[in-house]
């Protein structure tokens, strides 16, 4: 089989709903930690923690995607990613599995969600008997939202 038609996807949970970004995108994966808060940062900006001598801005994607905030539990996750030289991490409910999945089972999104929050939907997965929203995280921070980040994460 050709290993350009497999997708390696890092899944999670928010809800009930699964979501999945590439798993070279992702550095690691935590459980909670505490996170300092920085005055003024942005309403999805939980805060910062200090990974290894590294400052690293926190942003709780429920919260950035419009979901309902919900307590931390110890299935709680902190999702490592670099983007495009900005490192973040992405407070998720759970981290289900890293999934193989073939790229031909990847659909775009419905035209239905073609407003601008669709932007950041790669495309839908369709595995068995569930749906798997593919998120391409960079594009979930733009502008001056990635400005905000960029001065939150400098040392």
């Amino acid at each position: 089989m050709n290993e350009n038609k497999i997708l390696q996807l890092v899944t999670f949970k928010l809800d009930n709903e699964e979501f999945g970004v590439d798993i070279l995108k992702v550095q690691e994966i935590n459980k909670m930690m505490n996170i300092t808060k920085i005055p003024n940062a942005p309403f999805f900006v939980e805060g910062v923690i200090n990974l290894r001598g590294k400052i690293i801005p926190i942003v709780d994607l429920r919260k950035k995607l419009g979901f309902q905030s919900k307590e931390y539990d110890k299935a709680t996750r902190i999702i490592v990613i670099e983007l495009d030289g900005l490192v973040l991490g992405f407070v998720v409910d759970s981290v289900s599995e890293v999934l193989r999945i073939p790229r031909d089972t990847i659909e775009p999104p419905p035209s239905l969600v073609g407003g601008i929050e669709s932007d950041y939907i790669e495309g839908v997965g369709k595995l068995d008997d569930r749906l798997l929203i593919l998120l391409e995280l960079k594009k979930v921070f733009v502008g001056n939202e990635r400005n905000e980040l960029e001065k939150a994460s400098l040392n």
